[in-house]
């Protein structure tokens, strides 16, 4: 059985994070423009390097939305943002329009491009067209049933992502004018209004029949039913919800990844009732199956409310004064959110007694007092569930960890020697200590375990760890932690610049350095307006450069940089910015910096025994020289 991909969304940082911790393989987000959800947070540039870099550090995938129909004016702006994002290092951008796409194609051949349901695919055909186009993948629409997406399965070769959670559109996928029609706001340009979350009218006869949220669907919820889509063989499982709130996000992808993990293993779905009500307690319109199921027709639609439902905790039973008696039939904690459904009040639970005494807690069988004043004797459901949000919010942050296979030699007369391994990248490193005899306090290999496996501020647990190390050794612990650190960074910075040359040559135009902090921004100016023709100067991620030279020769290659970076040292003491300057006295050699060229790196760390060291600190030392001469003049 093929791995199958759980797609979580994204709409800001916070709930990316949630979506990695929770277990998610994917995100898709969007930036500032060009995504079909305008009024969520989204992302920056800046803020998508970061969550590009911080996900591909935990082996999770970076799909972004640009999948707004593309005005004609808007062309050339739409084509630098996309450069950036392949820049950036973006997995897959998500598009609608046909004519960007051939564009992004022909310009940007090994960018993944994968067709969003704004397309409204929804047949055989369609999605062949697609895989003759060149798209990887096909994001079908929300109507389709399970025969309909096994039949397209099996009849084509594109990879295929399917909707199982979150809201559904009343109209077909990609097709709704109505918001564009009614106030000027159209969905394909992310601007939605959602009108049919409104209230209407039904007319007959001319006169109104019904009144409600007569258009409002209910929220597509599959999870009793995962193992079907697993077994047609699609390749990602999407969840709905960039307008969603963290908490929201961490509980969906965690309820779905434990159902598809524990149907790989058992080939059963292990998920009880009170698993869907964390859910239900997050955000509900209540659940239906929806198309993919064949959910009857008359169940998809909440005409009560456009919103929240909450989940059912008790009754009303009495009314006196500005008091009323609520019996539950559920936990209720102070700091809870609340709804009287009849009276369409809600409110936070500030205080509440059972038989004149002030509780904190109440529960199912309870009769609980609350001051608040209300009309009818109605059914109560819990809209924020104070508890939940504060125990989710401390899982977000137990991020997951890598294993990292570690390996140390410690011998006396020799230097400290450790080697990291994660999959199939690896590093190694020595320390400028020379081990000695111990006098008085050995450092023994249950020490050295110890001080190399404190891994909390990285992704990286001890997946395995071996030590190689004489007797009555003595290591100071500074050496130990600082080598680790070293190689954690430069492991980390391998990951995130695993380049595929080839990709590179591919494109023409120099990259813009247009967001980072100031001195990064004028790095990258700087080293773009020192090179030649036919060399080309990308920034990989924020702060991650990489130079693309002629000759591909390892000596010539560090020769020319050399020259480059001595010329950029000129250019940055000599500028009159008086950030720049505080930040040269400083040292700028804090931030991140690092160049690459024909394999070899140049860091900001200092990777000591290599090219890169050697050409950083001869690039500090040049700094320092011509910083003293201006001082001097």
């Amino acid at each position: 059985m093929n791995k199958i991909e759980l797609l979580a969304p994204a709409g800001n940082m916070e709930s990316l994070y949630a979506a990695v911790s929770a277990g998610a393989d994917a995100v898709y987000l969007s930036g500032k423009k060009y995504g079909a959800r305008a009024y969520a947070a989204n992302f920056s540039d800046d803020e998508l390097v970061d969550a590009i870099n911080y996900c591909h550090l935990y082996d999770v995938k970076v799909y972004v939305t640009v999948n707004t129909l593309i005005y004609e004016r808007e062309m050339d702006d739409f084509i630098k943002y996309v450069e950036f994002l392949y820049r950036s290092g973006v997995d897959a951008v998500i598009m609608q329009d046909l004519g960007a796409m051939d564009l992004v194609r022909q310009k940007y051949p090994t960018l993944e491009i994968h067709a969003s349901t704004q397309m409204n695919i929804h047949s055989l055909e369609s999605v062949k067209l697609l895989e003759n186009l060149g798209i990887k993948r096909a994001v079908l629409s929300r109507e389709l049933s399970i025969s309909d997406i096994t039949n397209i399965k099996n009849n084509s070769n594109i990879e295929l992502e399917i909707f199982i959670q979150g809201a559904l559109c009343v109209s077909f996928s990609g097709c709704c004018l109505m918001s564009s029609l009614i106030g000027g706001r159209s969905g394909n340009r992310g601007s939605c209004a959602q009108c049919c979350r409104m209230k209407y009218d039904l007319v007959k006869n001319g006169s109104v029949s019904e009144t409600g949220y007569l258009l409002s669907t209910k929220d597509l919820c599959t999870v009793n039913n995962i193992d079907k889509l697993i077994d047609v063989g699609v390749t990602s499982l999407k969840i709905e919800g960039r307008m969603k709130r963290c908490e929201y996000v961490y509980t969906a992808v965690s309820l779905y990844r434990k159902a598809i993990d524990s149907y790989i293993k058992t080939g059963k779905i292990d998920i009880s009732e009170s698993d869907i009500i964390e859910l239900k307690k997050i955000f509900n319109r209540e659940f239906t199956k929806g198309f993919l199921f064949n959910e009857d027709n008359n169940n998809f639609i909440n005409k009560v409310r456009p919103n929240h439902q909450g989940i059912e905790i008790g009754k009303v039973i009495s009314i006196k004064n500005n008091y009323f008696l609520l019996k539950l039939n559920d936990t209720l904690n102070i700091q809870d959110g609340i709804r009287i459904v009849n009276d369409d009040i809600g409110f936070t639970v500030t205080s509440m007694f059972i038989n004149n005494s002030k509780v904190k807690t109440a529960h199912s069988g309870d009769i609980v007092k609350i001051k608040y004043k209300i009309n009818s004797l109605s059914k109560v459901v819990k809209t924020t569930d104070y508890e939940q949000l504060k125990r989710i919010g401390e899982s977000i942050k137990i991020s997951k960890k890598l294993p990292l296979d570690i390996s140390i030699s410690a011998y006396i007369d020799k230097p400290l020697v450790i080697k990291l391994k994660y999959k199939n990248y690896s590093v190694k490193g020595s320390s400028d200590y020379i081990i000695t005899s111990s006098i008085n306090s050995p450092t023994t290999k249950d020490d050295i375990i110890a001080r190399v496996s404190r891994l909390n501020d990285t992704v990286y647990s001890v997946g395995s760890i071996i030590v190689s190390a004489s007797d009555n050794i003595f290591i100071p612990g500074g050496v130990i932690n600082r080598l680790k650190r070293e190689l954690i960074n430069k492991l980390n910075l391998k990951r995130l610049s695993n380049l595929d040359i080839d990709k590179f040559k591919a494109v023409n135009d120099v990259f813009g350095f247009a967001c980072g902090t100031k001195i990064i921004r004028m790095v990258g100016e700087m080293l773009s307006n020192n090179l030649r023709d036919g060399e080309r100067c990308y920034r990989i991620t924020n702060d991650i450069f990489y130079l693309l030279l002629k000759s591909q020769d390892k000596d010539s290659d560090s020769r020319r940089i050399r020259s480059i970076l001595d010329n950029v040292a000129i250019d940055l003491v000599s500028t009159d910015d008086e950030d720049i300057q505080s930040n040269l006295n400083g040292g700028i050699y804090n931030h991140m910096i690092s160049f690459s060229a024909g394999g070899m790196r140049i860091c900001a760390k200092e990777l000591r025994e290599d090219l890169a060291g050697c050409l950083q600190e001869a690039l500090r030392e040049r700094c320092r020289e011509l910083a003293a001469k201006f001082a001097d003049n």
